[in-house]
């Protein structure tokens, strides 16, 4: 069985690999908020299990037997955070800092019981896709909020999840996956949107963490 460490750095380097190619220690290290010479030491073992392929001063990449542990703790995450928020009436934020401690400690039954009761969602509440058990993911094509021109008429996908105070302020300001949002202004230091009929101002870092598309 392997240690809630090593799943974390898992997911992490997942997540990473996912963004930009390949994990440097250094992103590990931000991400996970570790020492780089507690990653580099960490990611040596990974390479030992077969877990991942490292070279210094490249980075980690997942091999297949790394892939599928992440992608099953991935899935176990989000069908978590779907479970809370949806059946417990969670919140974006709390749901997220729960799923983090639950999901290294739920068998594939349980994870299997609560997709079924779920009605087997492709997504979570952030707009994330759940893996199968295959590890296929049904994504869409999304850019960040942050680099749409004004004008543009667009629907929110998804809502990055690496940062809870993040999560917090977008919940505040109403934003729900699936809506319709126009955007009206881009000139200044922030994003101003139209949302039914709520005009909201994000600063750019905010609106960087909202993912969206043209259908």
């Amino acid at each position: 069985m392997l240690s809630q460490a090593v799943e974390d750095y898992l997911k992490t380097i997942y997540k990473i690999e996912d963004e930009q190619g390949i994990a440097s220690t250094t992103d590990i290290a931000r991400r996970l908020d570790v020492a780089p010479a507690s990653v580099t030491s960490m990611v040596k073992r990974l390479a030992d299990m077969g877990m991942v392929d490292y070279k210094s001063y490249q980075g980690a990449q997942l091999t297949d037997a790394g892939r599928k542990i992440a992608l099953e703790i991935i899935r176990h995450h989000r069908l978590l955070e779907t479970y809370l928020r949806e059946i417990m009436g969670y919140s974006w934020h709390k749901m997220h800092e729960e799923a983090e401690h639950l999901e290294h400690h739920i068998s594939e039954e349980f994870e299997d019981k609560i997709d079924q009761l779920l009605g087997y969602p492709t997504h979570d509440p952030h707009g994330d896709p759940i893996p199968t058990r295959d590890g296929e993911m049904l994504e869409h094509e999304t850019q960040p909020l942050s680099e749409v021109p004004a004008g543009a008429q667009m629907t929110i996908r998804r809502f990055s999840d690496l940062d809870v105070d993040v999560l917090h302020q977008l919940e505040d300001a109403g934003l729900e996956l699936r809506k319709v949002i126009t955007v009206i202004d881009t000139s200044t230091e922030s994003v101003i949107i139209d949302v039914e009929t709520n005009r909201i101002p994000l600063s750019k870092h905010l609106a960087s963490n909202v993912f969206v598309s043209h259908d």
